[in-house]
């Protein structure tokens, strides 16, 4: 069935899907999406605009999907060009401008961990994070015909 909005009295069937929480490790990802949206600054970071990527990992576990945001300011210009970095589009010692468009849909390697928190009940939860994105050309485990 096609994609499309659903009316206000529209009948649903289609379950939540199940939450899966990976093992640190690293992990090959696809980029499902990304979203421009806007840091209000913080203590480390001042107000600036950051992106906000949807990643998909298929692992043994599970399908787990991580958000992740990339600050765009210079203080984060390293993390940008890792990111870009892994995913094939930029080479080290050389500049790239930042290609947005073609982010959903690539494909690479990252060191995933698991963030612990406490939440507003008091109750302790974790969720996968990306610790380190891997150089496409660098990465462990990189084989010729992963990706």
């Amino acid at each position: 069935m096609e994609d499309r909005e659903l009316q206000w009295e529209d009948t649903i069937e289609k379950d939540a899907p199940e939450f899966v929480l990976l093992p640190e490790g690293d992990y090959n990802f696809t980029v499902e999406s990304f979203e421009r949206a806007r840091h209000a600054g913080s203590e480390k970071l001042p107000p600036c605009n950051k992106a906000v990527l949807r990643l998909r990992v298929e692992a043994p576990e599970g399908t787990a999907y991580i958000n992740h945001n990339l600050f765009l300011h210079t203080k984060t210009e390293g993390i940008l060009s890792a990111f870009f970095a892994c995913i094939g589009q930029k080479k080290k010692g050389e500049s790239l401008r930042m290609n947005w468009k073609t982010v959903p849909g690539s494909i690479g390697k990252a060191k995933v961990g698991i963030h612990k928190y406490v939440n507003d009940s008091g109750e302790e939860r974790r969720y996968n994070d990306v610790k380190r994105f891997y150089p496409r050309e660098e990465g462990p485990a990189y084989k010729e015909g992963e990706f």
